[in-house]
Order: C-alpha cells, then sequence, then structure tokens
C-alpha cells in the first residue's frame, strides 16, 4: 500500500505548488468612483463622531447608516450628484488608461502616429 499514500502524497504536493494571490494592481490605474453614500459618510463622519464621542468605528458606521436612511430624495440629491461626476470622472480615465495602455512601447506620444 505505499504505492497509494506516494499517489496521494504526489496529489497534495500539485495542489500545494499552486497557489494563487492577488494580482498586483497598477498604482497608475484610475481610482474608482465612490458611491453616493461614500460623500455623505465623508461629509457626516466627524459630525457623527462628534456628537457620539464614545462611539467605536463600527457604532459610527451604523449610525451614518441610520443617518443615510431617513434621507428624502432631496437630501440626498447633492452626494447623488457628486456620484454621477464621479463615476463619470472614472470612465474617462479608464478609457484613456486602457487606451495608452494597448500602444505596446508604453511611451506617453500620442501625437507618433
Amino acid at each position: 500500500m505505499p504505492q497509494g499514500s506516494q499517489l496521494q502524497a504526489k496529489k497534495t504536493e500539485k495542489v500545494e505548488k499552486a497557489p494563487r494571490g492577488k494580482a498586483k494592481k497598477d498604482p497608475k490605474a484610475p481610482k474608482r468612483p465612490l458611491s453616493a453614500y461614500m460623500f455623505f459618510s465623508q461629509d457626516w463622519r466627524e459630525r457623527v463622531k462628534a456628537e457620539n464621542p464614545d462611539a467605536g468605528f463600527g457604532e459610527v458606521g451604523k449610525l451614518l447608516g441610520a443617518k443615510w436612511k431617513e434621507l428624502n430624495e432631496e437630501e440626498k440629491k447633492p452626494y447623488l450628484d457628486q456620484a454621477a461626476k464621479d463615476k463619470q470622472r472614472a470612465e474617462d480615465e479608464k478609457a484613456a488608461y486602457e487606451g495608452g495602455k494597448g500602444q505596446g512601447s508604453g511611451g506617453d506620444d500620442e501625437d507618433d502616429e
């Protein structure tokens, strides 16, 4: 029966040799757009922390979530507008990034045609 255990060891070896890590992100890649809630969060986090000084990080997050749910559409509008602008910015940057990425030489010379 040693052959069976050797076979099992080889299978285990193969699995251990093929770990998949996260692909490294290009530091020049454009940032993803923020959601309306994230803009709201950035705006209100300090206020919520000031009103609840003993609240931890998780509690502040819960309070922010509850406050966001209380807002009506008119109150959310500025944050929704910011999110729409940021989404457009991200799409423009992504298009420029992917357009420059496929040129082969990696140079920034866009006039060379």
